[in-house]
């Protein structure tokens, strides 16, 4: 077996990126100088999925043929069967069909005052929200967010804990965060304790890595697109796919693997040792996500990359598992599924007190980014552009809508500064 470096040798994580700089209080400290509108009279007098589009519509377009975010060939669970595709989009056979019960949602709160928050949810949460989270919330007042949080918890105890009832409170939390922003004049980062950076770094996630490099990127998230299920030869494709990336871009850049839960502990320990000699910054999601003796064997032993983890974990619970098992280096929430902002602060206080790097997945959209921005620990913001071929546009708007700057890191983003979470959809 190849040698490997040791942990204490491992490229340094710069300390300006992960460190924790401030007191973890600083960056939720909710003291905004002005009375909300309404005040304590401010209620909820009603919850309800919505359909959205975008406020400025961009024109349709035919992708160029192959690009990644149209295909979307990448190693799964379930690809360890003969005849399901590895494709992550929706319409392949193993992945549910667009506009149905187990999509993702966008939820509306509406007040008496007229204020209207709205919040995206993961896949599944939609049920959940309307046939119980409603009634719990109407009559409520919307500022008393950890209350109301704590409130849906309790609630779905008996059935829920993890997976899409968790996505639903994360949708409804989300929701709350944008009224409550608007109800102060305020975007949301603000009331989490305003900016502790002025930008964000970024990273490209998608195999299309030449329209990432010509953009300005310099950090790459490869989807790795073979798992156990295609042998040697596979593992042979995914590491050629790594070295490919990294001539094209340079010695400079970071290169991640996104392994979305497909792969087993020895299948990973062979593609550690086969992409080491290109310098792979992390591998993400290599085992099932409740296989943490598993990842806390592979954290012992893999030491050319750091492993990373938690799109599929939830709340503080699930996290704290991760910590006791010592499973990966890097923590991964998704605001939209971990629980929301509420929990996310949570997870995040965790982390910055135990020395984890908290990079969400995700991260770099709009909700995520007002977390990412007060937090007293640098990280990345995980973007993806427009497949390729689309008219300028679809980019620019794309730039515009995600503030993005170009700088020593490549490119940078940072969230919207309207009150609230600044979301870039209306109601259809």
């Amino acid at each position: 077996m190849k040698s490997k470096i040791a942990r204490s040798e491992r490229p340094a994580i710069e300390r300006r990126e992960f460190l924790g700089l401030a007191a973890v209080g600083a960056a939720f400290a909710f003291s905004p100088p002005l009375r909300p509108q309404g005040d304590g009279d401010l209620t909820i007098t009603s919850v309800r999925l919505v359909k959205t589009r975008r406020k400025r519509p961009l024109p349709a377009y035919s992708p160029v043929p192959g690009s990644y975010w149209v295909n979307r060939e990448a190693a799964r669970p379930i690809t360890i069967y003969p005849g399901y595709t590895g494709r992550r989009a929706a319409g392949s056979k193993w992945a549910p069909d667009p506009g149905s019960p187990a999509s993702g949602f966008t939820v509306e709160i509406g007040t008496n005052k007229g204020l209207k928050g709205y919040g995206v949810g993961n896949m599944g949460g939609g049920p959940f929200v309307e046939g119980h989270l409603a009634k719990l919330l109407v009559g409520q007042n919307p500022l008393n967010i950890e209350r109301l949080w704590d409130i849906m918890w309790r609630s779905t105890l008996n059935y829920g804990r993890a997976g899409a009832v968790v996505h639903a409170i994360s949708g409804v939390d989300l929701a709350l965060w944008d009224l409550v922003g608007k109800a102060w004049g305020q975007p949301v980062y603000k009331l989490l304790g305003g900016e502790t950076w002025p930008r964000i770094p970024a990273y490209a996630t998608g195999n299309d890595v030449e329209q990432a490099l010509k953009f300005g990127y310099k950090k790459f998230k490869l989807a790795v697109q073979h798992g156990p299920g295609d042998g040697r030869d596979g593992l042979k494709k995914n590491a050629e796919h790594v070295k490919r990336t990294r001539e094209l871009v340079g010695a400079d850049s970071e290169i991640m693997l996104d392994c979305w839960m497909a792969l087993d502990e020895s299948y990973t320990i062979e593609l550690a040792e086969a992409v080491a000699p290109y310098r792979v910054y992390w591998m993400e999601e290599c085992l099932p996500p409740d296989e943490y003796e598993g990842f806390s064997r592979l954290n012992a032993l893999i030491k050319s990359t750091f492993l990373a983890t938690g799109e599929h974990e939830y709340t503080r619970y699930g996290f704290r598992r991760l910590l006791h098992y010592n499973a990966v280096d890097i923590w991964q929430p998704e605001i939209d599924a971990c629980g929301g902002m509420t929990e996310l602060r949570r997870i995040g206080a965790m982390a910055i007190g135990h020395g984890i790097p908290l990079i969400p997945h995700g991260g770099g959209g709009n909700p995520a980014l007002h977390y990412l921005i007060s937090a007293p620990q640098l990280a990345w913001g995980e973007t993806s552009l427009p497949p390729p071929g689309g008219p300028e546009i679809v980019y620019k708007s794309w730039e515009e809508d995600h503030n993005v700057t170009r700088g020593p890191e490549g490119i940078y983003v940072r969230p919207s500064a309207e009150p609230g979470l600044g979301w870039k959809f209306q109601v259809s």
